[in-house]
């Protein structure tokens, strides 16, 4: 079932505390003239709008549950937002990640006082699928499926309507799918008639080729979108996502570096690869298919060497 307005509402003032009202700005001349605004939700105190739903759910738990600690399975940027969240609360905190995550978001973990507990990639995407939390004392707080997760994200989407009159279009990077679900819910139950697009790298477009076939199914991934970087689509999510987009893009390996380079040093925003996503996917539709529309800038924690590297490359996207 979609997240409610008001459930989404009940989310919003349960954060409030923690979670910040990122700004809203328009995109830098340097890409030409638009109409394309940024929601900058590096700004979220973790660097990433994972802090909005994890805290959210982190809040909704009882005194047991939270008694237990929590766990999670994350690329990095979930693992950060429990870690901060179980520090705020008092409780420990304990994710799942890839061996491959960015070192920069698994020395964010350990900062915020969390456990990083590094598999292969294959173990991590098992442990999903097979429920591996269920035999473990942890209370699990999923990435995607957690109605508090969708619900805490969906105040991203007030945020956008509030401070943009009269938004036509709104680009939402897609990964397991809660951010969608909860952003999406929120726009459509107030505003039914803005666009919702997701958007996904070429190297792993799960949501894409899922609503092709119309049903959930998995992908080859392979994609510098470490965020998003998810292969396969649940039974759970997909007809929710497929409810609320109105359609998707798929973005290039290449325009996303060249969008990190140009937002870093046109509009002096650090980016990581799927915090650009939804910005190529805005300036590759028309300004007429567009209009009045905001990209979501999801997060921001990237790995040093590799921002030099794509900050020294000097290509910039085909469409700029």
């Amino acid at each position: 079932m979609l997240p409610t307005l008001e459930a989404i509402r009940e989310a919003r003032e349960r954060t409030k505390s923690v979670v910040r009202h990122t700004p809203l700005v328009p995109l830098h001349e340097r890409f030409g003239d638009t109409d394309v605004h940024l929601k900058l939700e590096t700004f979220q105190p973790v660097g990433s709008f994972k802090l909005r739903g994890v805290f959210n759910a982190v809040a909704a738990l009882s005194d047991d549950e939270r008694a237990r600690g929590v766990s999670t399975v994350s690329a990095g940027n979930t693992a950060q937002a429990l870690a901060w969240s179980a520090r705020h609360f008092g409780m420990t905190a304990r994710s799942v990640m890839p061996e491959t995550a960015p070192q920069t978001k698994i020395d964010a973990v350990r900062a915020y006082g969390g456990e990083p507990v590094l598999v292969p990639v294959a173990e991590v995407f098992r442990y999903l699928k097979e429920n591996g939390w269920e035999n473990e004392p942890y209370t699990f707080i999923h990435p995607w499926t957690n109605p508090h997760v969708m619900t805490g994200h969906g105040s991203l989407g007030l945020e956008i309507l509030e401070d943009l009159e009269h938004v036509d279009s709104v680009y939402i990077p897609v990964g397991g799918g809660g951010l969608m679900a909860g952003v999406g819910s929120a726009i459509k139950a107030a505003r039914p008639e803005v666009r919702v697009v997701a958007v996904e790298p070429e190297g792993c477009p799960a949501f894409h080729e899922s609503l092709k076939t119309g049903r959930p199914i998995a992908v080859d991934c392979d994609t510098i979108c470490d965020g998003v970087a998810v292969p396969y689509m649940t039974e759970e999510m997909f007809p929710l996502l497929q409810e609320i987009a109105d359609g998707t893009r798929l973005v290039s390996e290449p325009d996303v570096k060249g969008m990190v380079r140009g937002l870093a040093l046109d509009q002096k925003i650090i980016t990581e690869a799927s915090g650009a996503l939804a910005t190529v996917a805005a300036l590759q539709e028309s300004p007429s298919e567009r209009g009045r529309s905001v990209a979501i800038v999801t997060g921001g924690s990237i790995d040093a060497n590799k921002l030099a590297a794509i900050l020294t490359d000097g290509t910039l996207p085909d469409f700029v």
